[in-house]
């Protein structure tokens, strides 16, 4: 099936090697050099994935408008001396999914962050960068397999956290199943949202779901003796054993975690 695919890149880093690649398979790419370009695309809403890499000095004079996932940043921007703050998004809010092909997403999404960790993100170019990266994508779990790799690169790139000695992958993969499984139900027409502001001393994650959410206070402990063979609850006290903070909505559908580096942990 032809998708069509919007890049918007200033600098160039993505958008010409996705643009021969995504062409050669067949899908129409469509470059904008800025999200005031992007936003002018009259046809927005009929882009089946949206990619973005832009530097934030580039952004701050721009719209806000949150159109077709356009919007990458966080509420508020804390710039400290010598970094560089990037924003980079993957959409699909628009992917047709009346007959949803998972792996062929699983593909598309995999090919952009392969090609962004080996050529763009490379070690001694994120040193000092401070990067919004978000995802906007179907509830399926080959997909949370993908960007749960790419952002365990990226923690690890930046020094956060040694992969070999860490267990962030098994608090982010929990979180991650847990917004499909519990929260859209392995619905594929519900969203998950997942957005990470990295840098050098932490890593913050966002994670929310379309579902109804939950209450936290009823999750049964697991360390009660009487809820020793039972499953609920373990991916929650997991998650807060690893993380230095951890946060739900009052709804229960989203989750805040943050991660510290070494240095920066407070005792």
């Amino acid at each position: 099936m032809q998708r069509r695919i919007l890049i918007i890149d200033d600098h160039d880093d993505l958008a010409g090697a996705l643009d021969e690649v995504f062409s050669h398979l067949g899908h129409k790419v469509k470059i904008a050099e800025t999200r005031l370009q992007a936003l002018k695309i009259h046809d927005l809403q009929d882009y089946d994935l949206t990619i973005t890499d832009l530097d934030v000095e580039n952004i701050r004079s721009e719209p806000t408008q949150n159109v077709n996932g356009l919007a990458c940043l966080p509420t508020e921007l804390v710039f400290h001396p010598g970094e560089q703050l990037k924003a980079f998004k993957i959409g699909a809010a628009n992917f047709r999914r009346d007959e949803f092909d998972e792996d062929e997403l699983k593909k598309l999404v995999a090919t952009v962050l392969d090609y962004k960790a080996r050529h763009v993100d490379k070690t001694e170019t994120v040193q000092n960068l401070r990067e919004s990266i978000e995802f906007e994508l179907p509830s399926a779990i080959s997909l949370m397999h993908v960007v749960l790799d790419y952002l365990m690169k990226r923690v690890e790139k930046l020094g956060v956290v040694k992969a070999e000695q860490s267990n962030l992958f098994v608090a982010l993969d929990e979180a991650f199943v847990n917004a499909i499984k519990h929260g859209n139900k392995y619905d594929a027409h519900k969203m998950v949202r997942i957005a990470a502001e990295v840098s050098r001393a932490e890593a913050r994650f966002t994670i929310e779901d379309e579902g109804e959410g939950f209450d936290l206070n009823n999750i049964p402990n697991p360390l009660d003796p009487d809820n020793l063979f039972k499953t609920s609850g373990r991916g929650v006290l997991f998650i807060y054993n690893i993380m230095d903070e951890v946060k739900y909505n009052d709804r229960g559908n989203r989750l805040t975690m943050v991660k510290r580096s070494d240095e920066n942990k407070i005792l």
